[in-house]
């Protein structure tokens, strides 16, 4: 057991974060009391508590996102941050985010929670509402929504509150949102638009899961970030993928389907996406006959797959494999599909170190590709166990890293949320 001894009105911000750590530390390690009657107090008063610390941590967040202090840490965006390094599932990555950014548009919400006045949920039930909000209607927003939270309606109720607000100002600015969507049922692919005054179009539809299967394989590749300066969120993303596809733009989007040759004579053997996505045997078989088959030779065979030192950039068939070989970013904690990543020689072919061989190349995304050539010291290689190279993130060397130690070694990259 360790001693916690804190002057509350000289402490530094530093030193009351390492003590509440340490007091939850320890906490977490004792036993449940006997008691229910005291575990259900201990329950609504320690939630409480967790309420005001996220009001802190969402000062915290706002001032790293602010900053763009993440990316000295290689970490291209604030949300690639708290879902790998923190471990934060997504929703609750885009739940404290709203937060962080809506917490100064909401005065009397970053007050009320603060004070313990108000819980966390409300406080990102409203912020999501408001996120899409002009300022006016923010503040109009902000005082409706806390007077139904004083009325006793729950979260989930203020959220369909919040919904309501942000159909009224559209149906203000002459958008009818009115439709028989219950009645369509949900066999059937439907969506409706309608025209706005300023020359725009809202959409609305619902797709079945075949057609949604093929919205998911077409747009979440081109939906993914496009790098640290990329604020836009989901749903503006795959706006623009949308457009990108209706503009002919995506043409040099593919998709790869790695199977054996006996599923595509008949086996029953799944085949797989890139990023491990099983796929029918029949559904693959179907998708060759659409799309054509291409085949892949990993070796020096027919496919030019060692380049040496002469050609600087990989080929289209080097590509092709490296595609197969990393779903992903070679970075660990990188989320970027390796559709959309860059090839990377990975001792630098500049240096003459790393010929444009398969076996010195690897995917990373443009982000890291740049991060790695500017902070190489900040970049670990590895490769696991099936021969792929692995990068891992290093923090920064110089003082200003990190000015003290939160949590016991190692909490970071194993805390869930």
């Amino acid at each position: 057991m360790q001693s916690v001894t804190v002057d509350l009105e000289t402490a530094s911000t530093m030193q009351l974060v390492n003590a509440a750590a340490a007091i939850a530390t320890e906490l977490a390690a004792r036993d449940v009391p006997e008691s229910a009657a005291a575990c259900l107090e201990l329950t609504e008063t320690l939630a409480a508590a967790c309420d005001i610390q996220e009001s802190a941590l969402a000062g915290f967040i706002r001032r790293v996102d602010a900053t763009g202090e993440q990316k000295r840490w290689g970490y291209p965006s604030t949300r690639a941050w708290l879902r790998s390094r923190l471990g934060m599932r997504e929703n609750r990555t885009t739940e404290r985010l709203i937060l962080a950014r809506q917490r100064h548009r909401l005065p009397k919400v970053a007050e009320r929670l603060a004070a313990g006045d108000l819980s966390y949920g409300y406080a990102a039930t409203v912020a999501q509402s408001v996120a899409r909000l002009e300022d006016t209607d923010c503040a109009e927003a902000e005082t409706t929504l806390l007077g139904f939270v004083d009325e006793g309606f729950s979260a989930a109720k203020v959220a369909v509150f919040g919904r309501r607000i942000r159909d009224v100002i559209a149906e203000r600015d002459g958008t009818d949102t009115a439709s028989g969507d219950a009645e369509r049922g949900y066999a059937k692919s439907w969506i409706t638009s309608t025209s706005s005054l300023d020359g725009g179009r809202y959409i609305k539809g619902w797709l079945n899961a075949e057609d949604a299967a093929i919205w998911d394989g077409t747009l979440a590749p081109l939906a993914k970030p496009a790098g640290p300066e990329d604020t836009r969120d989901v749903a503006e993303r795959t706006a623009a993928a949308l457009s990108s596809v209706l503009s002919g733009g995506h043409k040099a989007t593919k998709v790869t389907v790695i199977c054996d040759l006996d599923t595509l004579t008949g086996g029953n053997t799944p085949a797989r996406l890139t990023d491990g996505t099983p796929i029918p045997a029949a559904q693959a078989r179907r998708i060759a006959l659409t799309a054509g088959v291409s085949p892949l030779l990993l070796g020096r065979g027919h496919t030019p797959l060692y380049l040496g030192y002469r050609e600087r950039f990989a080929s289209a068939a080097q590509r092709q494999v490296l595609e197969t070989l990393y779903p992903t970013c070679a970075v660990r904690e990188c989320e970027i599909p390796g559709t959309l990543c860059e090839v990377d020689h990975v001792n630098g072919w500049a240096l003459g170190h790393s010929p444009t061989d398969i076996d010195q190349l690897t995917l990373t995304c443009g982000w890291h590709n740049r991060f790695k050539h500017t902070s190489p010291r900040q970049i670990a290689i590895t490769k696991d166990p099936d021969g792929r190279y692995v990068y891992r993130l290093l923090p920064p060397a110089d003082p200003r890293s990190r000015s003290g130690t939160i949590g016991p070694p190692g909490a970071a990259n194993n805390r869930a949320a």
